[in-house]
């Protein structure tokens, strides 16, 4: 009896590791509705303004992309369309 708990809270927490979860590595990719906001100076979409709320956590991370320095003020504006706050890292 004891051997099939033991096997059986084993293949829970397998399984429980294998489930998708909600903390995800930050990725600037996971901003791609923004790009034409930032690159063409038009209004961010629905779906943009939702993104960044989202990826809030990860925007000190982003930062220390090299890639996105060029952005930064533009990222701004866009932030602010959406009343996002701007980070202080």
């Amino acid at each position: 009896m004891m051997m099939k708990f033991i096997t059986f809270l084993f293949i829970s927490l397998v399984m429980s590791s294998l489930a998708p979860t909600k903390v995800a590595a930050c990725a600037v990719m996971d901003l791609a509705p923004c790009l034409s906001a930032v690159q063409g100076g038009s209004q961010p979409s629905a779906e943009c303004c939702t993104k960044l709320k989202d990826n809030q956590s990860c925007f000190c991370d982003y930062l220390k992309d090299p890639l996105v320095g060029p952005f930064l003020s533009a990222g701004k504006k866009v932030l602010a369309d959406c009343n996002v706050p701007i980070p202080s890292c």
